[in-house]
């Protein structure tokens, strides 16, 4: 039969092939040697769609296209870095012939997989674990894939005494299931892999963990060992120095160092303690915050931290996420900590009789929040249990709806714009627990769909992630070492202003139903400071940065004039502090720059009689001499520079 192979670069090819061609047949008689020595599976296109096959799997007779599947292709990539799991946990079982496998994908990062072991992992059981995982790379041991009853699997594993894999099968609802061997290791798996170990060379152990048995805390507590892989060494190597380069950005270590924040956990797990410059930092960040959302016509609101249970049932919180709340009792009645502001927002819609006229109501609070997380996940200010949402709801009529959602795009646009991130959009869809019609789901995706399209932005489809009330806009960003972190989200609700009775009165002096947008553009405060303490590995912008100069004097014949300037610096509006310590002046200026102060001013005895400071950049560049002044506007200006880069318009002044 005729079988058309698409190449990498998109040439496509037809092939003649005969009945019982393996994928792997198929692409060799299509592609050049060179390519087909880079596949690692194939991408086959049948009447239903796409689906990903070993090389050695037999071509499906109604395939229609055959697509070479590479290291650089994510999809690739996913898979080899699932074959390396699977040549660890080889590695592991030849060292420890005792471990338990329970599961180990691919993750975005790399992989993992959880053993149950008599003693857990060590860092320093890792170098061992790769040298024999080397030993299996260069036995290029094949990947053999077979179909199995599924009695006759959890039968098999249970005589091998792993009691996990027979666990996952048996909750398995199929007759079969697919295994795949290499070598001696046998394993549970779906596929595809790799066709030979030989192909997994450029990989590395990161890091080892523990881990709950299906991430419940009741349940045996497992040893899980991290990697990475990758298609050559030179990709490995780069991933590698980011690894390094993110251990130096880390905000947990930065905040320490730069006296922003700290944590106690023995006392106050997931919440963080603001020290005055990280408060500083978060009033400046908040007040920028409030005075961008009056400019778009938001109105500033504030609700409580505890509802009664029953707002909670009414607004579906209670069933559906009930697990991440935390409860209290007051006289007798049960009250919910607030997770979210949205149920707050619509009492205060409800306070009054709305008019079309009143159409949109965009109501912005900086909302703190709890929500319980469990231990193991806790992570610095990246995820905690008190939070501080920059959170909004807008009511507005259907007709508004998708001007709406352009104008929440433009603001994170701006934003992201602003501190320096390029960005991607997801469009979440719902999830299978969830409340509300299929026609509101339907109009409100279509209406998230609409406002992306019309922006001519491009998006992808995240199914089944959406809110339980309703669909999403989720707003990636790529930081300055390539991270992608979530940050803004969009959702488009019919459901909850349905559940609260929200009604507004038309122009034709019938009630009608508002639509409900509720919308995060940092998300967390918290979690947006750790992301842009990494972003800028703590060198924050000047109109961000707590302390924007540090004076420092020479000898104390200059202790007078510093306090001096430092006053009239204040008068005009830079923050600044003097550094009187009797130290030499280079170490002085060494600890700015690690301060990551952006002006360093020195003054000695010239500064003194010419009324004015000698100006150094945290990078080390001398901007000479300035008067106090002169230096005012300068701070001024760069601190406006970034907001005009955007075309916002923000003073200082």
């Amino acid at each position: 039969m005729q079988i058309s192979v698409i190449n990498t670069g998109g040439e496509s090819s037809s092939v003649e092939v005969s009945s019982g061609a393996s994928c792997g047949d198929v692409l060799k008689l299509g592609l050049s040697g060179k390519q087909f020595k880079a596949a690692l599976a194939a991408r086959v296109t049948l009447p239903d769609g796409e689906k990903l096959y070993d090389l050695s799997s037999p071509l499906p007779e109604n395939a229609r296209t055959v697509v070479p599947v590479t290291a650089e292709d994510p999809d690739g990539l996913a898979l080899l870095r699932h074959s390396t799991s699977h040549i660890m946990a080889a590695a592991v079982q030849r060292l420890f012939p005792d471990a338990k496998v329970t599961i180990g994908p691919s993750i975005d990062s790399g992989f993992y997989y959880d053993f149950e072991v008599e003693r857990p992992f060590t860092a320093d059981d890792l170098p061992l674990i790769e040298e024999e995982m080397r030993k299996i790379v260069a036995e290029d041991a094949l990947f053999v894939r077979s179909e199995m009853a599924k009695a006759d699997a959890v039968n098999l594993f249970k005589s091998k005494g792993e009691s996990y894999k027979a666990e996952i099968i048996e909750a398995i609802d199929a007759d079969s299931v697919s295994l795949y061997q290499c070598g001696e290791f046998l394993d549970l798996c779906r596929g595809p892999h790799l066709p030979r170990t030989g192909l997994a060379k450029a990989f590395k152990l990161l890091s080892v963990a523990g881990a709950y048995w299906r991430g419940d805390e009741k349940n045996p507590m497992l040893s899980r060992i991290y990697g990475t892989a990758f298609g050559d060494e030179k990709a490995l190597k780069a991933h590698l120095d980011r690894i390094e380069e993110a251990k130096r950005r880390d905000h947990r270590k930065l905040g320490k160092e730069l006296d922003l924040f700290c944590f106690h956990e023995d006392v106050a797990p997931g919440m963080s303690f603001w020290l005055p410059k990280g408060m500083l930092l978060r009033t400046i960040l908040e007040d920028f915050l409030r005075r961008e959302h009056l400019k778009r016509g938001y109105q500033l609101v504030q609700g409580p931290q505890i509802l009664r249970r029953e707002l909670w049932e009414k607004s579906g919180h209670y069933d559906h996420y009930r697990a991440n709340m935390y409860f209290t009792e007051i006289e007798g009645d049960v009250h919910g900590v607030k997770p979210m502001n949205c149920v707050g927002h619509m009492l205060m819609y409800n306070q009054h009789q709305r008019s079309y006229r009143d159409l949109p109501m965009r109501m912005f609070e900086l909302g703190v929040v709890h929500r319980h997380e469990k231990s193991g996940t806790l992570h610095g200010l990246l995820r905690v249990r008190q939070f501080t949402q920059d959170d909004a709801h807008i009511l507005c009529a259907p007709e508004q709806l998708e001007e709406e959602i352009l104008g929440v795009m433009h603001l994170s646009a701006d934003l992201m714009e602003l501190f320096g991130f390029s960005y991607r959009i997801f469009i979440s869809t719902r999830p299978t627990d969830s409340i509300g019609s299929d026609e509101a789901w339907e109009l409100a995706t279509n209406a998230l769909i609409k406002a992306v399209e019309k922006e001519g932005k491009p998006y992808r489809i995240n199914e089944g992630d959406g809110a339980f009330y309703g669909p999403k806009i989720d707003i990636k960003v790529t930081d300055a070492i390539g991270r992608e972190w979530q940050l803004s989200t969009i959702q488009v609700d019919f459901t909850l202003p349905e559940r609260f009775n929200l009604e507004y009165v038309g122009q034709d002096g019938a009630r009608h139903r508002p639509v409900m947008v509720h919308r995060a553009i940092l998300g967390s405060l918290e979690r947006f400071i750790g992301v842009l303490t990494e972003h800028y590995a703590g060198a924050f912008p000047t109109w961000l940065a707590p302390v924007q100069a540090r004076i420092l004097n020479v000898t104390d014949e200059q202790l007078d004039y510093a306090k001096k300037a430092q006053e009239r610096l204040a008068a005009l509006g830079v923050r600044v502090e003097v550094d009187t310590r009797n130290e030499k002046l280079g170490f002085k200026v060494r600890e700015a720059q690690l301060s990551k102060i952006p002006y360093i001013l020195v003054v000695g005895d010239r500064e003194v009689q010419d009324e004015g400071v000698n100006v150094r950049l945290r990078s080390g560049e001398n901007a000479g001499f300035h008067t106090v002044e002169d230096l005012a506007a300068m701070i001024r200006a760069d601190s406006e520079e970034p907001f005009k880069r955007g075309g916002m318009s923000y003073s200082f002044s």
